[in-house]
């Protein structure tokens, strides 16, 4: 065990550390600047349980009930060996419905090492030929060749999180469809009048893309061209109010180099470790008073997106009271680094800076508050 090991488990304490997961990889990369979370996310501390202990619990996550609608959903499309499944994803792409295929169940076992290599020597296999006999179904007469396409369902891809193997199981992998492999992730949001909902969908691209990535490491791995694995995602969702399913295509060429950035982040936890204080633990067995203020000495990058994908980002918010960070991330860019709302009101009112970088937001900040004070017909 490396010293940047040995310090990770002291932080994380008794606690057996906590997996990631597609969810949590892409949630990682929507506050990149937050040491807080980056240091303990590289430990695997419990966050969930963390927030709990220290009265701020967690607030967000699916319902029992949308995740029952999802796994219907999912379970409708993928019927009759995908034969729906690969239609819709041929005509999405653009590429005539092949005539043959196979379908290949690779999820339900509980040996991960077992599920992830013989998910990689079918999928490396299908660059070649048909799939392996053996669980697959065939849709149609296998005849075709290398032309057949091939679908796997829930195969395990991994990758290297902070010095951690990670599994990752993507809804679907379609091979030799248009000479490539594709991701294909099936959600129960809706998609009503060709729109879906924007957070949602940025969402989905995230996760997709950490698929895209596992899978092309994957390829690279065995010698293959990564770029073999398609950047263009096939999100299927029901359209409108009914339970009819949609494919549409998502670029996430851009999410994958965000993903890239933050794991390469992830793998130089030494760097960040060499600013947090040496004594600093966040076991969830350790005593609340003792837990708040050992997180008070580890900077966070608190805003208001964070309540939506950080275990601590109740607890972030009350510390961060009274500063720019609650009002968002564009606020506080636009503000020029000044941190306290307080401070910014004061300059606002005609304040000098103490500060002689501050100056020109200050200045910018009392023409602001002088244009609001005649927009409003109140004295400036």
């Amino acid at each position: 065990m490396t010293s940047s090991e040995q310090r990770l488990a002291t932080i994380r304490g008794d606690t057996p550390p906590r997996r990631h997961n597609a969810r949590t990889i892409a949630a990682l990369t929507g506050n990149p600047g937050c040491t807080r979370r980056a240091v303990l996310d590289g430990a695997g501390v419990d966050k969930p349980l963390l927030a709990e202990r220290i009265g701020f619990p967690a607030r967000f996550g699916q319902s029992r009930f949308a995740i029952t609608r999802g796994n219907v959903f999912e379970a409708q499309v993928k019927a009759d060996g995908g034969a729906e499944l690969l239609r819709l994803v041929a005509e999405r792409l653009g590429v005539p419905v092949p005539a043959a295929a196979s379908w290949t169940d690779l999820g339900g076992r509980d040996d991960v090492t077992g599920r992830e290599e013989r998910s990689a020597a079918l999928l490396t296999a299908a660059l070649t030929g048909p799939a392996p006999t053996g669980t697959e179904t065939p849709q149609a007469d296998p005849a075709g060749g290398t032309d057949a396409a091939a679908l796997f369902d829930h195969p395990l891809l991994g990758l290297d999180v902070a010095g951690r193997r990670v599994y990752l199981e993507p809804d679907l992998v379609a091979a030799r469809l248009g000479g490539r492999f594709h991701v294909v992730e099936v959600k129960s949001f809706a998609v009503i009048d060709g729109q879906a909902d924007p957070a949602k969908l940025a969402a989905a691209a995230v996760q997709s893309a950490v698929y895209v990535l596992a899978l092309r490491e994957l390829l690279a791995a065995g010698g293959h061209d990564p770029r073999l694995v398609s950047h263009e995602v096939v999100l299927v969702c029901p359209a409108d109010f009914t339970n009819r399913p949609v494919a549409h295509l998502i670029d996430v060429r851009k999410q994958l180099l965000v993903v890239r950035r933050q794991l390469d982040r992830m793998d130089q936890l030494d760097v960040l470790l060499t600013g947090v204080p040496a004594d600093f633990t966040a076991d969830p067995a350790d005593d609340a008073t003792a837990l708040v203020d050992s997180l008070a000495r580890v900077r966070a990058n608190y805003a208001p997106d964070c309540l939506a994908s950080c275990e601590l980002a109740y607890f972030c918010r009350h510390e961060a009271g009274g500063q720019t960070g609650t009002l968002g991330r564009p606020v506080r860019e636009a503000l020029g680094g000044i941190d306290d709302i307080d401070e910014v009101l004061a300059l606002a009112g005609g304040d000098h800076p103490a500060d002689p970088e501050r100056a020109e937001a200050a200045a910018l900040l009392r023409t602001a508050a002088r244009l609001r004070a005649d927009a409003l017909g109140t004295p400036a």
